[in-house]
């Protein structure tokens, strides 16, 4: 049997090709049976541009409805599909191609002129356009295909995506995830979650991360659902469509807006059949008032790049197995979870060490990252994620902090090496040290606290101009606070949990 994702998604979709499988936001749709055609179209233009299975697309684009038959033409043709965030600025895309070798890059037709010198010193062979409506040169390039029907032949461990997840040294590492990984991910959420004939999405997330991706768009084709395509989470656009949707999967951010708008009312949600949480921590404030607001509990769960999805809370609730604030529930079917201490030693029911984990969607490895790859795995094939968690005597895990001091800000992952090394480039900044503050609309904000070299005068205002230059908007500090001297342990380590405590009450509300 062909283990290709693509095949796979394709022996899902409705036997009545004619249904809706994508509609936008002006109400056009788009059948599942132009998604299947149009998926033909763009791995035909692959395959004519010399991209071979295996080799890398890099994909810088703007949310569309084309994106997605890029990405399912990707997996059709064998190629390895590589999204890159839109906010990733040129000196970070640099990193990203030259790392990955890509066969062909697509980005958006107003970054094409920055991005061709980067792209050409990478040694990319192709570089195309395509934008938020669908316009750009591999856009033109497929209108002109015809559908090519062949499915590369693909085994459930050969490349289907690299996602660049960050690293605490501020080198980016390519998260290499299989056919298989993807393919039983998606089925197994599609049941686990109680998909079912005429279910219909409400998808307002980005497409260049795994929540997106892979688990909102390839559990919905899976099942043969239709896709309310958003380009981007609008609360008003939401409250419209929840009427003809079913299931909704969004990051806390998402539900905190709904809240606050005075249009999301019981009435409102009444048609929905499940809200759906994950990328980033929900407060359990935010859990309580969502159902005391409709009645409702969000089903949260957790996962990260490396390994899709990896926990649920459960979706038929029973006592002992109801929906809990403050967890993200029971492994998935077929995934083993544990709590290890730094060494590897076991730990028993509520003992808080690292979170580890194995099954059919944890990661091949990272690329050309041979050395990190194997500090990841324990010798038994259990990934040490890094996030540290304890499991309660209910069988229930809790994410109770993230090793490595990593940030989550409106879903995206922030890893303050990265940003550190770029502010302490900064003429008059001694050093710095980013942590991660609570924010009542992102989660956590980026927040950098910096030290002044002798007799300088850098300010705020100059530390953020230049982040702004350098990174994506959503690493850039909110904050920047001066201090005489970072505290440090005896170790000469920062004490970053005394600089979160001390500036805890900066974005309260009052």
């Amino acid at each position: 049997m062909n283990q290709n994702l693509f095949a796979i998604l394709r022996d899902c979709f409705p036997a009545d090709r004619a249904r809706p499988a994508i509609v936008q936001p002006d109400g056009a749709e788009i059948s599942y049976g132009e998604l299947e055609a149009a998926a033909g179209r763009y791995a035909n233009v692959l395959r004519r541009l010399g991209c071979e299975p295996g080799d890398r697309v890099a994909v810088q684009v703007d949310k569309s409805v084309e994106a997605v038959f890029l990405y399912l033409g990707c997996a059709q043709a064998g190629c390895v599909y590589l999204p890159l965030n839109v906010a990733y600025t040129a000196d970070e895309v640099a990193y990203f191609l030259g790392d990955a070798a890509p066969t062909l890059f697509v980005c958006r037709p107003e970054a094409e002129a920055s991005l061709k010198p980067v792209a050409d010193k990478a040694g990319v062979a192709n570089l195309m356009t395509l934008d938020a409506e669908g316009e750009g040169t591999l856009a033109e390039a497929a209108r002109a295909a015809s559908p090519d029907g062949e499915i590369h032949e693909a085994g459930e461990d050969d490349l289907a995506a690299i996602l660049y997840t960050s690293g605490t040294t501020g080198r980016s590492k390519g998260a290499m995830l299989t056919h298989g990984n993807l393919s039983s991910n998606a089925i197994t959420l599609r049941d686990l979650w109680g998909f079912r004939e005429g279910d219909a999405l409400l998808h307002a997330l980005p497409i260049f991360h795994v929540h997106g991706l892979f688990v909102a768009l390839n559990t919905s084709l899976a099942n043969g659902s239709t896709i309310f395509f958003l380009p981007k989470f609008d609360a008003d656009e939401v409250l419209r469509l929840m009427p003809k949707a079913t299931v909704m999967m969004g990051v806390p951010t998402f539900y905190v807006r709904l809240l606050q708008h005075p249009g999301f009312t019981r009435e409102a949600a009444a048609g929905m059949r499940l809200f759906i949480s994950g990328s980033a921590p929900l407060l359990e404030e935010t859990f309580r008032e969502f159902e005391e607001r409709t009645g409702m509990r969000i089903l949260e769960r957790y996962g990260m790049t490396e390994v899709g999805m990896a926990t649920s809370n459960p979706y038929e609730e029973a006592p002992g197995r109801e929906r809990r604030a403050g967890t993200v529930g029971f492994p998935l079917p077929g995934v083993e979870v544990r709590i290890a201490d730094e060494d590897g030693k076991l730990l028993g029911r509520d003992e808080i060490g690292v979170l580890e984990m194995r099954g059919p969607n944890v990661f091949k490895g990272y690329w050309k990252m041979p050395e990190k790859t194997a500090e990841e795995f324990r010798d038994d094939g259990f990934f040490v994620s890094g996030d540290l968690a304890k499991i309660d005597a209910d069988g229930y895990v809790h994410i109770v902090g993230r090793a490595k001091d990593l940030v989550i800000s409106g879903g995206f992952n922030v890893y303050p090496k990265e940003i550190e090394l770029v502010v302490d480039d900064i003429p008059g900044v001694g050093e710095s040290a980013v942590i991660g503050l609570p924010h009542p609309d992102f989660g956590e904000a980026v927040t950098a606290v910096c030290t002044r070299a002798p007799g300088e005068e850098v300010d705020e205002a100059a530390v953020v101009t230049v982040c702004k230059q350098k990174l994506a908007n959503f690493k850039v500090p909110k904050r920047v606070f001066f201090v005489e001297q970072l505290p440090r342990n005896t170790m000469g380590k920062v004490q970053k949990a005394e600089l979160r405590k001390a500036y805890e009450e900066t974005f309260k509300q009052s």
